[in-house]
């Protein structure tokens, strides 16, 4: 399991008239990430700084981070400070500063930057993968009842729906609670629903809408 953006996003606060602008991409490479810096520092050419940080792999493996210009540990470090303690992976961050004319000193460059940062992730769409079960299962009409019932309690995330002769259902459950959610099934329709196909996938939600993947 680990998370990571789905939508990206910017936010922007102000500390003493400096603007503090944190563009947030999810990205999957080191080359990706640093496409996404180089178009931003050419995007915003004319700020005083466009300092970077990004983290790539589910365990987070590969950091960066660049305090361009600002003086040292100030600003990059600090930002993949956030990214890492909020468990954040395959994300770059760039936060652009535009000088407000007063020095901030670098516990206020700090706050300023990881505030930043965190506003951007705020405004951005942040995602968990987990690892899961597809699973496919048909009934007649007397069980529909029983299988929404069990689907509700045990969390499931019903992903179609078919209403024909027979019902059928394909839905999505964590892994850890996949064998649970087949018995109650076998047990509360006395075997009569039949599981059709049993899939390994990892899913996330995304505000609703649920996502699949075979490998992530």
């Amino acid at each position: 399991m680990f998370k990571t953006i789905h939508t990206n996003g910017t936010g922007e606060i102000e500390e003493k008239k400096s603007r503090f602008i944190a563009h947030v991409a999810k990205v999957t490479t080191e080359e990706e990430a640093v496409a996404f810096i180089t178009q931003k520092k050419k995007e915003f050419f004319d700020a005083r700084h466009n300092c970077s940080a990004f983290v790539i792999g589910e365990n987070q493996e590969l950091t960066r981070c660049s305090d361009d210009g600002e003086p040292s540990g100030t600003a990059g470090r600090p930002m993949l400070e956030v990214l890492l303690n909020e468990g954040i992976t395959n994300v770059c961050v760039v936060v652009t500063r535009y000088f407000g004319g007063t020095l901030l000193g670098t516990g206020g460059l700090v706050r300023a930057y990881q505030g930043a940062v965190k506003e951007g992730l705020n405004n951005s769409v942040i995602i968990e993968w987990i690892n899961g079960n597809k699973i496919s299962i048909s009934c007649d009409y007397t069980d529909v009842g029983k299988l929404q019932y069990i689907f509700a309690n045990k969390n499931c995330h019903i992903i179609t729906s078919d209403y024909g002769a027979d019902v059928s259902f394909t839905i999505v459950i964590g892994a850890s609670s996949a064998d649970e959610l087949i018995k109650q099934i076998t047990e509360a329709t006395a075997a009569r629903a039949k599981i059709t196909s049993n899939d390994d996938v990892t899913f996330a939600d995304a505000n609703g809408e649920i996502l699949l993947s075979d490998a992530k």
